[in-house]
C-alpha cells in the first residue's frame, strides 16, 4: 500500500500546486483560447449561413441557378461574352485516388468566359503527366493542355511549375488562377472568384479555403483541425488574414510586369508560394480577399497515416524559416513564437485538468472524509470550467462544419452529396490536443534545421531562400502526405480505361467552357 499512498500523497500534492494563481492564470487563459475559437467560428458560421440563405432566396425568386450567380441576368449571352479571360495554372505532383474527381471538377467549369487549363508537371516521367493526359483525350472540348516545366534550380518545384505555366498562359489572359491538384472546384467558383475581381479591381489575392473532409484516421482529423482556424477568414465579410496556396487568383498582369517583384521573389529562393504573395501584400498594403462561397471540399487519403501527417506538418511549419525581407522575418518569427505559446497555452490546461480530476477520483475512493485536509483546492472547478469553454468550442466547430458542408452542396448540386454524419467528434478532440502539442515541436525542429524534404526533393534555405536542392532517390517517398499520390509510378503507369470512360460519360451533360478565340 505504501507506493500507492505515495502515489495518492503526490497526486494531491500536484492538485493542490495547480490552484497557484499562475496555474489558475494558465487554465482560466485555456478557457478563454477555446472561446476565442468558438466566437471565430459562429462569425464565419454566420456569413457562409447569410449565404446560403441568400442563395435560397434567390432561387424562391425564380433563380434556379443560384448556385452559379446571384442574378440570373448574368448568364444572358450579352453579359458572357464580355467576360475576362481567366488562366487556371495546376503545378502538378503525383497521382492518387482522388486526383481524377478533383481534375473534373476544374475542368468542368460553367465559367461563361474564355478558360485555358495548364496542368503543369516536372517531367514526362510523373504519373500524374500520362493520367492528365488521357483524361484530357476524351475532353478535346475544353481548351487544355500539359506543360512539362523540367526541373527547379532556384527554388521550390511547385513555384517553378507555377511560373512556367504563367509564362505559357493566353497573352490575353486578365486573371491567373493558381489551383492545387486536390482542390475540388464547384461549378460556379471561377466565375465567382472572378466577379469579386471584377468589382474591386485593388483586390491583390482572392483565395478559398479547405473542407477537410477527414477519412477516419487520427491523421487525417489532425489535418482537420489544423485547417479549421483558417476559416475565420470569412468572418471579416471578404477580407481575410489567412492566405491557403491551395486556390489563389491574382491578376496576370501583375506576373508579365513583375509587380512589386512578385515574380523575381518567388524565382530566386523561394519555398511557399503562399507565404511570399502574402508577406508581399502586407509590404505593399495590397488586398487579399475571399468570397463567403470559396470554400472547396477537400477529401483526404482513406490511409493517411499519423507519420504522414507529422510530415505535412513539419512541411506547414517549415514556411515560417522562409522570408523575402527583414520585415517578413520579424513578422514569421512573431508568427512562430505566437503560435508556439497558443499551442502549448492551450494543451496545458487539459494536463492540469486531467491531474485535478484524478485526484478528486483518488480522494473519493481512497474513502477520505471531508474534513481531511489533503485536497482542499477549487482544481474541479477550474476542470469543470473547462470542460464547459471546450464543449463550446466544439459546438461551434460542428456547426462550421455542419453549414461548410450545406453550402458545399448547393453549390455542386450535380456532385455525391456531402454528409457530416462520417465525422467523428471525439477523434476532432483528440485531434486537436494532438496537433496542438506538436505543432511547437514540429517548429522548433524546422527552426534547427532548416532543411526538409517536400515530394522527394530536399530544400536548404540559408537567410530565408532556398540556396540548394537535393535530389536523390532514396528521398522519394512512396506516397505524399494528404491525398495519397503515388510519386513514382510504374514505368509510366496510367489510370484503368474504365474510370475514364466512367467518367468521360459522367461529364458528358455538363456544358464545357470556351477557349480563347484565335
Amino acid at each position: 500500500m505504501l507506493p500507492l499512498d505515495s502515489f495518492d500523497k503526490f497526486l494531491f500534492s500536484a492538485s493542490r500546486a495547480l490552484c497557484s494563481p499562475l496555474a489558475v492564470f494558465i487554465q482560466i487563459q485555456g478557457c478563454f483560447i477555446c472561446l476565442v475559437l468558438a466566437l471565430g467560428w459562429a462569425l464565419a458560421a454566420y456569413v457562409r449561413g447569410r449565404e446560403i440563405r441568400r442563395m435560397k432566396d434567390s432561387m424562391r425568386c425564380g433563380n434556379s441557378f443560384a448556385f452559379l450567380t446571384k442574378d440570373i441576368n448574368d448568364l444572358e449571352h450579352s453579359n458572357q461574352v464580355n467576360l475576362p479571360p481567366v488562366s487556371v495554372v495546376m503545378p502538378l505532383k503525383g497521382f492518387g485516388e482522388h486526383n481524377l474527381h478533383n481534375w473534373r471538377s476544374q475542368i468542368t467549369s460553367l465559367y461563361g468566359g474564355p478558360l485555358e487549363f495548364l496542368f503543369v508537371v516536372e517531367s514526362t516521367a510523373d504519373p500524374a503527366y500520362h493520367a492528365v493526359k488521357r483524361l484530357l483525350a476524351d475532353f478535346k472540348d475544353v481548351d487544355a493542355k500539359v506543360i512539362v516545366a523540367g526541373l527547379s534550380t532556384t527554388c521550390s518545384q511547385k513555384i517553378h511549375n507555377q511560373l512556367v505555366g504563367v509564362e505559357k498562359m493566353h497573352k490575353d489572359t486578365k486573371y491567373v488562377l493558381f489551383l492545387d491538384d486536390d482542390v475540388r472546384l464547384h461549378p460556379g467558383s471561377i466565375g465567382a472568384l472572378t466577379t469579386e475581381m471584377e468589382k474591386n479591381p485593388e483586390i491583390f489575392i482572392q483565395t478559398g479555403y479547405p473542407l477537410d473532409l477527414p477519412s477516419g484516421t487520427l491523421g487525417s482529423y489532425c489535418i482537420y483541425e489544423y485547417h479549421m482556424p483558417c476559416s475565420m477568414g470569412f468572418a471579416t465579410g471578404g477580407k481575410t488574414f489567412f492566405l491557403w496556396g491551395g486556390c489563389m487568383m491574382m491578376h496576370a498582369d501583375d506576373f508579365r510586369t513583375d509587380r512589386h517583384g512578385v515574380v523575381s521573389a518567388l524565382r530566386d529562393g523561394g519555398y511557399s508560394d503562399d507565404m511570399t504573395l502574402a508577406a508581399i501584400a502586407e509590404e505593399h498594403k495590397r488586398l487579399i480577399t475571399s468570397p463567403p462561397v470559396a470554400v472547396f471540399p477537400h477529401p483526404l487519403a482513406s490511409d493517411l497515416t499519423f507519420p504522414r501527417y507529422w510530415n505535412y506538418l513539419r512541411k506547414q511549419t517549415f514556411v515560417l524559416e522562409s522570408y523575402t525581407t527583414k520585415v517578413n522575418w520579424i513578422m514569421n518569427r512573431a508568427l512562430f513564437t505566437t503560435h508556439c505559446y497558443l499551442s502549448w497555452g492551450f494543451v496545458t490546461p487539459y494536463v492540469m485538468a486531467g491531474i485535478h480530476v484524478a485526484a478528486a477520483l483518488r480522494f473519493y475512493f481512497k474513502g477520505y472524509s471531508p474534513d481531511d485536509t489533503v485536497l482542499k483546492c477549487n482544481g474541479l472547478l477550474l476542470a469543470g470550467c473547462l470542460a464547459i469553454c471546450t464543449l463550446i468550442e466544439l459546438l461551434s466547430m460542428w456547426n462550421l462544419t455542419r453549414i461548410e458542408v450545406h453550402l458545399c452542396n448547393m453549390l455542386s448540386p450535380e456532385a455525391p452529396q456531402l454528409s457530416l454524419a462520417s465525422y467523428n467528434w471525439c477523434l476532432v478532440f483528440i485531434a486537436m490536443l494532438v496537433d496542438n502539442f506538436l505543432y511547437p515541436l514540429s517548429a522548433m525542429r524546422s527552426h534547427f534545421s532548416q532543411s526538409i524534404n517536400w515530394s522527394g526533393i530536399r530544400y536548404h534555405l540559408k537567410d530565408g531562400k532556398i540556396y540548394k536542392i537535393d535530389r536523390h532517390k532514396h528521398l522519394v517517398p512512396k506516397i505524399t502526405d494528404l491525398a495519397g499520390k503515388d510519386l513514382l509510378g510504374k514505368n509510366g503507369s496510367t489510370p484503368k480505361v474504365a474510370i475514364i470512360s466512367s467518367l468521360s460519360r459522367t461529364l458528358a451533360q455538363w456544358r464545357q467552357p470556351k477557349k480563347y478565340d484565335v
